[in-house]
């Protein structure tokens, strides 16, 4: 009996001093804010490694430091918020966050890449880095760019993957065509549950990652996504739809439950649609392109360099709900806006 109450005090200690060490702590003035200094940063929906993940950000991203557990509570220029771990972000006070946003920038334009230490593709790597990550510039040295991080490394980067910030801006379209082109540079990535970025998406995260490569931010999920813009009740003969335009899918809305949004796609025309379910991949609102071929145009030369078959997506297609038109209201509604115009970033 007396050997059961020790452990039972025991057990109650280790308790106690777990909580306390999970205690919320707010964040002070010097590290409220704070950079990703890695290439893609999970966040979780609790401060632990066993939480679910709930979306992600990208190194050079500036957010916001909400707590402390041993994990921080961060939220991102989207507004999303989730739980990081201690060594994926700088905090920072706000002067030099402020100092990191108005640092001329070299953003990354490949999908994939390294970093190294010297100006030398053969030499260490310091790290890796995918398309829309953003380091500070320190210099150029032949074929590469020397660059920061956050956290205080630095490295040279490739200019073949990479380009200034300021010149990229410049030379950047945010048309449709150009939008639709680099979603097709996506064909193949795996889906991955809350992924934004070129290693796996989710389909919500496939219409994030393409449009933040042309430097627009939306709101991160399907089902915020689906009520920014203009709502479009799909005719019969998708003849009211545009390239372009977002394709949402779901559960329908009955006398009983209200509507359910729990997928999305980017509309190409002729009823075909490019989604991540499984891989990122295009697929087919009509039955009669079941067998089809994927492209019978040069889309499919350019972008697969390979046959592939076009699949009627009979399940999609089954709860399609309606499209958004999003491109218009760019900068004009809240939630969707470009870096330049967007607080997290100093404007």
């Amino acid at each position: 009996m007396k050997k059961n109450i020790l452990f039972f005090f025991y057990f109650l200690a280790m308790a106690t001093l777990s909580l306390k060490a999970q205690e919320i702590r707010p964040m002070p003035a010097d590290s409220a804010y704070g950079v990703v200094h890695i290439s893609v940063c999970n966040m979780r929906e609790e401060g632990k490694f066993t939480s679910g993940m709930s979306t992600q950000a990208l190194l050079g991203m500036p957010v916001k430091v909400l707590q402390y557990t041993g994990w921080y509570e961060i939220q991102t220029p989207d507004d999303y918020t989730g739980w990081v771990h201690r060594m994926v972000i700088t905090p920072m006070s706000k002067e030099k966050y402020d100092e990191w946003n108005r640092a001329e920038k070299i953003v990354v334009t490949s999908h994939y890449g390294f970093t190294y230490e010297k100006p030398d593709a053969t030499s260490q790597a310091v790290s890796d880095v995918v398309a829309g990550n953003r380091l500070k510039w320190e210099g150029s040295k032949g074929h590469f760019y020397k660059v920061s991080y956050p956290d205080g490394r630095q490295a040279y980067i490739p200019k073949s993957i990479s380009q200034p910030e300021n010149r990229w801006r410049a030379s950047l379209k945010q048309d449709v065509e150009s939008i639709i082109e680099t979603a097709y540079t996506m064909i193949g990535v795996p889906y991955l549950w809350a992924g934004t970025s070129s290693k796996g998406v989710d389909c919500s995260g496939l219409v994030r990652t393409v449009l933040f490569m042309h430097d627009i931010i939306i709101p991160r999920d399907a089902s915020q996504q689906a009520y920014v813009g203009e709502r479009i009740e799909i005719a019969s003969d998708f003849a009211n739809v545009q390239r372009g335009d977002l394709v949402f899918f779901g559960r329908k809305a009955t006398g009983e439950q209200k509507e359910g949004i729990s997928h999305v796609g980017i509309y190409l025309g002729n009823k075909r649609f490019i989604h991540a379910l499984g891989d990122v991949h295009i697929s087919s609102f009509e039955p009669s392109e079941k067998y089809a071929s994927y492209f019978e145009t040069i889309e499919y030369a350019v972008f697969c360099g390979k046959n592939n078959t076009q699949n009627y997506d009979a399940f999609n297609t089954g709860r399609l709900l309606f499209a958004v038109r999003f491109l218009p209201y760019i900068n004009k509604e809240k939630g969707m806006n470009t870096t330049d115009r967007n607080p997290y970033y100093g404007n």
